[in-house]
């Protein structure tokens, strides 16, 4: 079960869009506080309770509960409708004006929720942290009703997808295809670029330390985070620096004689000529244009951790 939330100024639109569907593919279930036959009967019904706050320039929220296809047959015009209001009550909404349709023309059951932020009693209801609350809730409720929990964006038909969702879920499964085969930045973003998609590196300040990453395909852009939490800066270069390393781990099981090297044989002076310098060291990339030096930048981490350790020594 997922939820996804729109905040808007016309309650008109929404209850029209919700109930304009053909026959057959839209039913209501439920209606608090508001008549349930025509639209504009229901949308005057949450405008006159939203005019008790008219300083609320966004008093409607109109919510899409999702859940798996698996879980269809069990999914009764009750059991969504005694969820709904779980959700509702646990979100705040309990106290309030709503509207709960069921829609019928997806392969997974969903329904179409059009709540008032203005309360019966006359206040706002409170939306601080709703999208972190409403994650938590519909967890809670999915182990619950033991419903199917679904593998995030490997479930979603990208069939259905149109505009700049469907960009994003391309940009995302390229992503997917293309990490586990680099051992490099400069791998990771050449096997994009051959997919057609650009990247860029979001900088602080005037200074060459990376904060964020950009994606960019057929002229629309995305931060990392907006594609997946897995593809912001921070995770993906977590992932390239495991790369190494898992390939590593292959070449040691092939080749059973490994010679060892004593690390206190080494002379540190190789790798730290100046502590001060060492640790002023700032993890930081070039721009994509002279491409990505990651050995360097391994060198550097490599100087840090060092200077880590002896200081404290």
């Amino acid at each position: 079960m997922i939820a996804k939330i729109i905040k808007g100024t016309n309650f008109s639109g929404v209850v029209s869009y919700m109930l304009s569907k053909r026959e057959g593919q839209v039913k209501v279930l439920q209606a608090n506080g508001v008549r349930s036959s025509l639209p504009n009967d229901i949308a005057h019904d949450f405008n006159l309770q939203a005019s008790m706050r008219p300083n609320v320039h966004k008093p409607v929220c109109h919510t899409i509960l999702s859940f798996s296809a698996h879980d269809s047959d069990r999914l009764t015009d009750a059991i969504m409708v005694k969820i709904a209001n779980e959700y509702l009550h646990k979100m705040g909404y309990g106290d309030t004006q709503s509207l709960i349709v069921r829609h019928n023309d997806r392969q997974h059951p969903h329904l179409h929720i059009c709540i008032n932020r203005i309360g019966n009693n006359g206040k706002t209801i409170s939306d601080r942290n709703e999208k972190y609350r409403s994650t938590k809730i519909c967890r809670e409720l999915t182990e619950r009703y033991g419903l199917t929990i679904g593998e995030g964006k490997q479930e979603v038909n990208r069939l259905r997808l149109r505009g700049e969702d469907k960009l994003r879920y391309e940009i995302f499964d390229t992503i997917k295809s293309i990490l586990p085969q680099s051992q490099t930045w400069k791998d990771f973003v050449a096997g994009l670029e051959q997919q057609g998609i650009t990247t860029r590196f979001k900088t602080k300040g005037n200074t060459d330390v990376v904060q964020g990453i950009i994606f960019e395909k057929d002229g629309c852009s995305f931060c990392g985070s907006k594609i997946d939490r897995s593809c912001s800066f921070s995770r993906l270069n977590a992932a390239l620096e495991r790369n190494p390393h898992k390939q590593e781990q292959i070449n040691q099981q092939n080749e059973p004689m490994v010679h060892s090297v004593d690390e206190n044989s080494v002379d540190e002076s190789y790798f730290i000529t100046d502590l001060s310098e060492a640790i002023s060291e700032v993890f930081s990339m070039p721009t994509p244009s002279n491409g990505v030096d990651v050995d360097e930048l391994r060198f550097q981490k490599k100087l840090r951790n060092r200077a880590n350790r002896k200081r404290r020594i």
